[in-house]
């Protein structure tokens, strides 16, 4: 399973790329002016959202492995940490479309404010949306988050981290994933973060289709429904794991 996942990400991250130079080469025949321009960067932000979400689905699927016990996860784990070039590409390039995904994300909705100043807050939402008009908010949130995620279960720097190896001279994920989940606010943490999650994706993968042109009037409501329930799935997926570990469902 995982070198499926690998290789579905290998493929997406050229097709990312191959995007990018193909709206590049289309628009202008001077790179940087597609990046400077107001179309350019929305694209930018689109297809790197979109790469974001393709991980998020990956990482749910090998996440999901914990419900087949201490085996599945672990090996799965061990499996990761024997490719650690090809770890270490996925990281790097995860990165990349994070710092670009928020950098244009905040230049862009700095600027729109700024170009509407006498706008009011409650126009905006009646014009976007609670979702469209908080997706700096719910960025920032999510950015906040990943960062504490990292620091405990890649860097494993937070308290309630417990590491020792399994029986078969892994390292036991499964233990630690558990003995942090059995913390009412550390599972809090995670269902309040998959929550913005979801809010950010029910406009996010609406606005990708938007802004590539694949969206019409007879498509969009058949978008909206798509994004809205893989957003649905996101959030049932990801908290699914802690709050079964909470009540004892899994460990």
């Amino acid at each position: 399973m995982s070198g499926a996942c690998g290789t579905a990400l290998f493929y997406w991250y050229n097709l990312t790329f191959l995007c990018l130079w193909h709206e590049t080469s289309r628009s202008r025949k001077e790179p940087m002016g597609f990046f400077s321009s107001s179309v350019g960067r929305k694209m930018v932000m689109a297809v790197t959202g979109q790469a974001m979400v393709l991980f998020v689905i990956v990482h749910l699927i090998g996440n999901s492995l914990i419900f087949e016990g201490p085996d599945g996860i672990n090996a799965y784990a061990e499996h990761l940490r024997r490719f650690p070039p090809l770890v270490w590409m996925f990281r790097l390039s995860m990165l990349v479309f994070f710092v670009t995904h928020a950098w244009y994300g905040i230049r862009l909705t700095l600027e729109n404010r700024a170009a509407k100043p006498h706008q009011t807050v409650a126009r905006r939402y009646l014009t976007a949306g609670f979702a469209g008009e908080t997706m700096i908010w719910t960025g920032l949130l999510l950015g906040i988050f990943v960062i504490f995620h990292l620091l405990q279960f890649t860097i494993r720097v937070t308290p309630d981290v417990v590491q020792k190896m399994d029986a078969a001279g892994r390292y036991d994920v499964f233990a630690m994933v558990v003995a942090s989940f059995r913390r009412l606010p550390v599972v809090s943490l995670y269902v309040a973060a998959m929550a913005v999650l979801f809010l950010h994706l029910v406009h996010g993968i609406q606005s990708f289709f938007q802004t590539m042109g694949w969206s019409s009037e007879r498509s969009r409501p058949v978008i909206i429904k798509v994004g809205s329930g893989l957003a649905v799935i996101f959030l049932a997926g990801y908290s699914a794991i802690p709050l079964s570990v909470l009540l004892h469902i899994v460990g």
